[in-house]
């Protein structure tokens, strides 16, 4: 669940964005989405009208403008090597969520719900995407890198592997590296507290951790990409990393994606 930091209702919302104008002011289209993100393919709901399209366009395209660029990736690799297809207003219930779908490995976003979730369903995406990359094994069809991760298994030895590596462990593992991070035993809390098993999710505690390394950034702001890890109940409730983790979580991030962007551009 993400609160955003917005007035009014879905696409009428008017979002809070700081950073640069990669469109110059010019309209663009979800055509120029899939092209420039490179996503594999692209749906669009039945009942998303005119006005309703182009608006979602350029909302989203200029979040994933924003997050290639704190990534320091190419916008291009957003589509992960397009295999990630993108879907909008396709859920046909009215508050259907954001989600990320590893079955089609297509990241869906809702029209009037679950906007501000973007950066936490990409992560989703990239995790199930290198659940098949980083390890020695293959992948099953829904496994996801962090709870391979967890789970110890083998990797495939890599430079980029390595850095990948250090991600994981800088937010699931303290600092020495001999125990799981408070973090971890915050989310497990959580869960117990209400009675389910979610917010200790491997794959979940990535999602939270990586969008709120995002939100932390203050080079960008953009409320479409990612809202809601620092003062909703669910941030004061510890659901989130705090300030000094996510500066060592961010010590391993931006490395790992500053490598991975040098290696895609030089092929």
């Amino acid at each position: 669940m993400h609160a955003n930091e917005t007035t009014g209702v879905g696409l009428n919302r008017q979002y809070y964005r700081r950073g640069p104008d990669y469109r110059h002011g010019d309209s663009v289209d979800f055509a120029d989405i899939k092209h420039t993100f490179g996503f594999a393919g692209l749906a669009i709901g039945a009942w998303v009208n005119k006005q309703e399209k182009q608006r979602a366009a350029e909302l989203i395209f200029d979040a994933l403008a924003d997050l290639a660029f704190l990534l320091n990736l190419p916008p291009v690799a957003l589509g992960l090597r397009g295999s990630l297809s993108l879907a909008f207003g396709t859920g046909g219930q009215a508050n259907v969520q954001a989600h990320y779908a590893p079955a089609s490995q297509t990241l869906a976003l809702a029209k009037n719900a679950g906007a501000g979730a973007l950066a936490h369903e990409w992560w989703h995406a990239f995790d199930h995407y290198m659940a098949g990359k980083l390890f020695c094994q293959p992948a099953g069809r829904n496994e996801f890198a962090s709870t391979r991760w967890l789970a110890d298994e083998k990797q495939y030895p890599h430079p980029l592997n390595q850095l990948l590596d250090q991600v994981f462990a800088a937010v699931f593992l303290s600092e020495q590296g001999q125990n799981l991070h408070p973090y971890v035993s915050r989310s497990v809390a959580l869960d117990k507290q209400l009675g389910q098993r979610y917010f200790s999710l491997p794959t979940e505690m990535m999602a939270r951790a990586f969008e709120a390394w995002i939100q932390s950034r203050n080079d960008i702001k953009n409320s479409y990409l990612v809202s809601g890890t620092k003062q909703t109940e669910l941030a004061k409730q510890g659901a989130y990393p705090d300030v000094q983790h996510l500066l060592q979580i961010g010590s391993c991030v931006l490395p790992y994606f500053e490598t991975l962007g040098r290696a895609l551009e030089s092929k």
